[in-house]
C-alpha cells in the first residue's frame, strides 16, 4: 500500500508575529503624526525629519525580517533596537528643554515597544527584560535623570508588558512540544495496531496453523510446530511491544514553526464509495451465508476494507475455535445512520472471561484485528456469546463518521 506524508505546522508564535509586523507600522505612523501635529513647536524640526525618514524606510523595509522567528536573527534585534535607542536619544537634539521637561514624547514615541517586543518573542522574557532595561535607560537619559510620571509610567508599562509576553511565548512552545510527542505517540500507536491486525490477519495465523498441524503430524513436523509456536510467542510479543515511532518533529526555517511530518496510508478515497456487499461477497460460501439489502451499502473505501478485514477476522476466530465444521452467518443492515454488520456462528461459545485473558496472553485478534479496526473507523464492535450457544459479533460503522475521516486522511 503506498504511503504519503502528512505535514502539520503548529505555531503559538507566528501570530505575534504578524500582529507584530502590523504594530510596527501603526506605531510609525502615529509617531509621524505626533511630529506633524507640533512641528511648529519643535526646535530642531530638520533632526526630526530626518530620524523619520531613516524610520520609514527601516519599518517598512524590515516586514519581512518580523514575518516569522527565523527571519529575525539577533544582529537585526540588535540594530532595529539601536533604531528605536537612538530616536530616543535624539529627542534632546530635536526639542527644547522646555517640551522636554513638559512632558513632550520622544521621537519614536510607543514605536520603541515593537522593538521590545521583537526580543520577547523571538527569545521569551530575559531577552525582554533586556531590552526593556536598555529603553529604560535611554530614556532616563532623555529626561537628564529626572523623569515625569509618563515617562515613568511608559517604561513601567514597557518593561512588564515585554516580560509577560515573552513568558507566556516560552509556555506556549513548551505546550507545542508536548502536543507534538503527544501527536507522535498516537501515530506510533495507530501504526503498531495497523500492523499488529494485519500481522494477525496473515504471519501469526500461519504460525498457529504450522505449530497444530506439526503436533498432530509429529516426528520432524514437531519440531518444525514447536518452532513456529515460538516464533509466535515472539512476535505476538513485538506486535504487542513498541515500534518504531513513524513521525519526527523538525523545525520550519521558513515558516518559524514546528512541523510534524506523519507517515500514513495513502487510501485513494478519490474514487468514491464502495458496496460493502461486493466486498463482503468474497466470503460466502459452503458453511457461510451472506444475508445482504437488495440495494447498495456505500460506504467510503477505506471504512469499507476496514470493516471487511473486521468481518474476516471474525470468520477466522469461527474456524480456528469453533472447528472446521461450524457454520456461520453473516447479517448486513444498512441503517439510515450506520452500517451494521453481525457475524454469528454455531460453535461451542466462549468461555466467560477467556477475551481478557487471551488479551493479556497477547493474543490479540478480538482487541486489534476486530475491535481496533471499528474504534479507528469511530464505531464499536460487540463480541456476545453464550457457552453452547455460538458467538455473535455486531459491528457498527457510522455512515458520516467514516466518510469524514475519509476525507480528513486525504487531507
Amino acid at each position: 500500500m503506498a504511503r504519503r506524508e502528512r505535514v502539520m505546522r503548529m505555531s503559538v508564535e507566528q501570530p505575534l508575529w504578524r500582529a507584530l509586523a502590523g504594530y510596527r507600522v501603526l506605531t510609525m505612523v502615529y509617531a509621524i503624526g505626533l511630529f506633524v501635529s507640533a512641528h511648529d513647536q519643535v526646535a530642531r524640526p530638520w533632526v526630526a525629519l530626518g530620524y523619520f525618514a531613516v524610520l520609514v524606510v527601516w519599518t517598512l523595509a524590515t516586514l519581512p525580517r518580523v514575518a516569522n522567528a527565523a527571519s529575525c536573527t539577533r544582529p537585526f534585534l540588535a540594530v532595529d533596537l539601536s533604531v528605536a535607542v537612538v530616536g530616543i536619544l535624539l529627542t534632546r537634539v530635536a526639542e527644547s528643554p522646555e517640551r522636554i521637561d513638559a512632558g513632550a514624547p520622544t521621537l519614536p514615541s510607543i514605536w520603541t515597544a515593537g522593538a521590545v517586543l521583537a526580543f520577547a518573542i523571538k527569545g521569551g522574557w530575559r531577552w525582554a527584560a533586556f531590552a526593556s532595561t536598555l529603553v529604560a535607560v535611554a530614556n532616563l537619559a532623555e529626561r537628564s535623570g529626572v523623569p515625569t510620571r509618563d515617562t515613568v509610567h511608559m517604561v513601567l508599562l514597557v518593561w512588564i508588558a515585554s516580560i509577560a509576553i515573552g513568558y507566556v511565548v516560552e509556555v506556549a512552545r513548551a505546550s507545542e512540544r508536548t502536543l507534538a510527542r503527544a501527536l507522535e505517540i498516537e501515530a506510533a500507536t495507530r501504526e503498531r495496531e495497523r500492523l499488529a491486525r494485519d500481522i494477525h490477519d496473515s504471519v501469526l495465523q500461519v504460525l498457529a496453523m504450522v505449530q497444530r498441524r506439526g503436533a498432530v503430524i509429529g516426528g520432524e513436523a514437531a519440531e518444525l510446530g514447536r518452532m513456529a509456536g515460538e516464533q509466535e510467542v515472539a512476535l505476538r510479543t513485538l506486535v504487542s511491544g513498541g515500534l518504531v515511532p513513524v513521525s519526527r518533529v523538525s523545525e520550519d526555517a521558513a515558516e518559524g514553526a514546528l512541523v510534524r511530518a506523519v507517515e500514513e496510508p495513502d487510501d485513494d478515497g478519490a474514487g468514491g464509495p464502495v458496496d460493502l456487499r461486493s466486498l463482503l461477497a468474497a466470503y460466502a460460501g459452503a458453511r457461510v451465508s451472506l444475508a445482504e439489502p437488495g440495494a447498495p451499502v456505500p460506504l467510503p473505501p477505506a471504512a469499507a476494507r476496514e470493516l471487511t478485514a473486521a468481518v474476516g477476522a471474525a470468520l477466522d476466530n469461527v474456524r480456528a475455535h469453533a472447528g472446521a465444521e461450524a457454520r456461520a452467518w453473516i447479517l448486513v443492515e444498512d441503517e439510515p445512520g450506520e452500517v451494521v454488520v453481525t457475524v454469528r456462528d454455531d460453535g461451542p461459545g466462549i468461555p466467560e472471561g477467556r477475551l481478557a485473558e487471551a488479551e493479556g496472553e497477547g493474543r490479540l485478534g478480538v482487541a486489534l484485528s476486530i475491535r481496533g479496526r471499528l474504534r479507528d473507523l469511530g464505531g464499536t464492535a460487540e463480541v456476545i456469546s453464550v457457552p453452547g450457544q455460538g458467538t455473535e459479533v455486531e459491528l457498527k460503522v457510522p455512515k458520516a463518521g467514516s466518510a469524514s475521516r475519509g476525507k480528513a486522511e486525504q487531507r
